[in-house]
């Protein structure tokens, strides 16, 4: 049997399962995901997002293996854009950012900053590195480039193929402005 992980919002009132383990894990450097933690650690009470080299680290679960036993009726969605295929979500009880979803993906990308530290699984990979800031120097501790980020695509089909090509929904109902 699979060991399930629970984890809770700041103020413990939302909590996730998750079956298993990540299919990998993330320090992304576009500038959408910069832009939108830059703007969502600006609410109360300010959760950072982004990690010491600019990055916003995520660990990848598909969405098969990720539950809600609290339901999704205390989270909110925030899109850069009305229009935009992403939305990160974060809790109505305390503004923890829990995950980033694309559209009809079959993965959810949950914020590193869930885990505890000392259980947090390590990052594997630095994906979008050509959308770091002019002068931003990033040390060599996690692969980059094409073949990590060719082997994160394949991992992610891999993955799809696994689940029967289904992207399962998730109903959030509510916004929030950042």
């Amino acid at each position: 049997m699979s060991k399930t992980t629970t984890l809770a919002c700041a103020c413990g009132q939302f909590h996730v399962e998750l079956i298993g383990e990540p299919f990998i894990s993330t320090e992304c450097h576009c500038s959408s995901c910069r832009n939108a933690a830059e703007r969502l650690a600006a609410l109360p009470p300010a959760y950072p997002m982004a990690n010491a080299s600019g990055g916003i680290p995520y660990i990848l679960y598909r969405k098969d293996r990720v539950r809600f036993p609290d339901g999704t009726a205390g989270l909110a969605e925030f899109r850069l854009r009305d229009k935009t295929p992403t939305r990160r979500v974060l809790t109505t009880c305390c503004n923890t950012p829990i995950f980033l979803e694309f559209e009809d993906g079959h993965w959810l990308s949950l914020f590193a900053g869930l885990w505890p530290e000392d259980q947090r699984p390590a990052l594997q990979i630095r994906t979008q590195t050509g959308d770091v800031p002019e002068g931003t120097v990033l040390d060599n501790t996690l692969p980059a480039g094409f073949g990590p980020t060719a082997g994160f695509y394949a991992r992610l089909l891999g993955e799809w193929i696994a689940m029967g090509f289904k992207s399962p929904k998730i109903k959030i109902e509510e916004k929030i402005n950042a």
